[in-house]
């Protein structure tokens, strides 16, 4: 008999508190917990009250979340610019936005990098969901040009931004993740809000940035993006055609999904539906925010509903497996 999956190191979870709450210390309990993600602003109740406060309660949070079992991962989106959870007025070190970056020399890039990456590690934060390296195909997308997370249109632009990123996160200890798989830069619409078809907007030398970049980090997170020449009617995240295209140029990359809670998955389906779609399609990290849904309390009926289906498909047991060995590997 097979030991029991520790279904729960696949899930990275957001929540709603300064303080580990009891439902997730009995989450990580019962079934182990891959990772936490940490948010300043809380979209159900509109106020920059939730994880985040000011360096020394950020500081005995994240040693309240390593303390747990499995010692999760604690990601946060640290982008710079409007993406950047720990901001000025709290008290937290300055970063400016991509596209800033992407005009800088290449020392002031790392001057820049330097006092934000040894901030996030001094924090006991271990992972930034960094860097952006959609290109800037439509300054006027709604999630990606129009917020300046893009670096650039130019993809030596932002193979030399990444390449000022990964010397920095290398000399901290930071874990770093591009994002978005296969590339958002040209979508019309915002996947917070809308299903995103990238079918007429996704170009070769995008998703060859991810190809040549993506051995260079540990991770990847894919899009909630539908490129129907791929799969038919299918975000990327939980895309079994997206994820055999990335892992032939990194074998061991951690595949992320966004978060499952954007209106990109979730006009499509439910959360734990998605869930189950994700490791299906050979995905590792299952991220639910609990930020544009509250579903707090759902997240053990999740995480059960998973290792249930592990039970009955030797093949989705193989697929969990080697999700949490590569995840293992990421903790290690």
């Amino acid at each position: 008999m097979s030991a029991p999956i520790p279904i729960g190191e696949l899930f990275l979870l957001g929540f709603r508190t300064p303080h580990v709450p009891p439902w997730l210390r009995d989450f990580a309990r019962d079934y182990g917990l891959g990772g936490v993600i940490l948010f300043d602003y809380d979209c159900t109740d509109r106020k920059y009250e939730r994880n985040i406060f000011d360096p020394a309660q950020v500081k005995a949070l994240c040693a309240e979340i390593h303390a747990l079992p499995t010692r999760p991962l604690i990601f946060i989106d640290q982008e710079g610019g409007k993406v950047r959870r720990l901001k000025e007025e709290r008290g937290f070190a300055p970063l400016p936005s991509a596209r800033q970056f992407g005009r800088l020399t290449a020392q002031g890039r790392l001057d820049a990098l330097r006092p934000a990456f040894t901030e996030l590690r001094d924090l006991g934060i271990d992972a930034d969901l960094a860097p952006v390296v959609d290109l800037d195909i439509n300054p006027d997308s709604p999630d990606i040009g129009s917020a300046q997370r893009s670096f650039s249109a130019d993809p030596r632009v932002v193979e030399d931004c990444v390449g000022a990123l990964v010397e920095v996160a290398r000399a901290t200890g930071l874990k770093l993740c591009l994002k978005h798989f296969p590339g958002t830069g040209g979508a019309k619409v915002n996947p917070h809000d809308h299903v995103m078809d990238l079918s007429d907007c996704l170009t070769d030398a995008q998703v060859k940035i991810f190809e040549t970049l993506a051995p260079r980090v540990p991770m990847v997170l894919f899009s909630h993006g539908v490129v129907n020449q791929w799969e038919q009617d299918t975000p990327c995240c939980l895309s079994s055609v997206a994820v055999r295209k990335l892992r032939r140029s990194a074998p061991g990359v951690v595949i992320l999904t966004d978060d499952l809670q954007m209106q990109g998955v979730q006009k499509l389906m439910t959360t734990g539906d998605a869930a189950l779609c994700a490791l299906r399609a050979g995905a590792d990290f299952i991220l639910i925010g609990n930020n544009m849904k509250d579903e707090q309390a759902e997240s053990a009926r999740y995480a059960q509903n998973l290792l249930d289906a592990c039970a009955k498909d030797a093949s989705l047991a193989d697929n969990a497996r080697a999700a949490i060995e590569r995840i293992r590997r990421l903790k290690a």
